[in-house]
């Protein structure tokens, strides 16, 4: 499942190479959108160089969320509750045999005691173990949107956000209920290539390749779990696009940063806001 990915994500000439970044407008009002990478390496930046010429130019940066408030331990506290057992339940209560030989055997193989996951549901766990194979790979750097969040903030520029963590909270709460089976196997298999994926991903993000990114990771999350595609990608861009269409009536130039697979497709974001006459320029 390599959406999953992008969750936990060359320098451009001076002519601006085509990457994930759009200016989005309608006769004098205009912004730009740009899609996020969540966790890079080091050898990752500098950033495009596009992304850097739409925050000059920008006096406002909207994030998918609070990002302040995500980073705080209480949001981590209140997290970890939401994805732990607090019925006497455990890990293994929660995963067929057969899976959690297959978890067992990954976790022995990378030196992970399995016993640290046994009071998380099966996502936490997965979600978990990702992010230690993403460090174990030196993947493990402020993604875009904290790259830019520092600076907004350094710049004393205004900030804002499409939905609040609490709203964020509640998604990653339900991620996989009811196949966790399938949420840890296919979670495994891309853990084996990880590395590959994320290489692939980040060269597809950097020149605004959306048909790649699809095939990377879009098409299998909608074809694998329709549910979690609508719940984490369709309502979203749902609720977010009267939002961003609020900040295109506001004379101010907004730069709204989001994971880069909510721009991707025909329920992306830019497809809805296209639908609604917006132009949409690809920088």
């Amino acid at each position: 499942m390599r959406w999953l990915f992008l969750f936990v994500m060359l320098c451009s000439s001076a002519a601006f190479a085509e990457t994930s970044l759009w200016r989005v407008s309608k006769g004098d009002h205009s912004l730009f959108i740009g899609g996020t990478i969540h966790v890079l390496r080091e050898t990752d930046y500098p950033l495009p160089a596009a992304f850097d010429k739409a925050f000059a130019a920008a006096t406002t940066l909207i994030f998918e969320t609070d990002v302040a408030a995500t980073e705080d331990p209480v949001f981590a506290q209140q997290m970890m509750q939401r994805l732990m057992y607090t019925d006497g339940r455990s890990l293994q209560d929660g995963l067929s045999p057969a899976v959690y030989r297959q978890l067992e055997k990954f976790c022995a193989e990378r030196g992970v005691p399995i016993v640290m996951f046994q009071q998380m549901r099966p996502p936490a766990a997965a979600l978990t173990l990702m992010m230690m194979e993403l460090q174990r790979l030196g993947i493990s750097n402020a993604g875009v949107d904290s790259h830019y969040y520092q600076r907004a903030q350094a710049e004393h520029k205004i900030i804002g956000e499409l939905e609040t963590p609490a709203e964020q909270l509640e998604f990653l709460a339900g991620l996989g209920e009811g196949r966790e089976d399938d949420f840890v196997r296919y979670s495994l298999k891309d853990m084996q290539q990880l590395e590959t994926v994320m290489r692939d991903l980040t060269e597809a993000w950097r020149t605004g390749d959306q048909a790649k990114m699809a095939q990377l990771s879009l098409d299998e999350l909608r074809r694998e779990f329709p549910l979690i595609y609508r719940q984490l990608l369709v309502e979203r861009n749902n609720n977010w696009v009267p939002r961003i269409e609020a900040l295109l009536n506001d004379p101010a130039t907004e730069l709204v940063l989001v994971g880069a697979l909510h721009l991707v497709g025909n329920e992306g974001v830019l497809a809805l806001l296209r639908q609604r006459g917006y132009k949409i320029e690809q920088w």
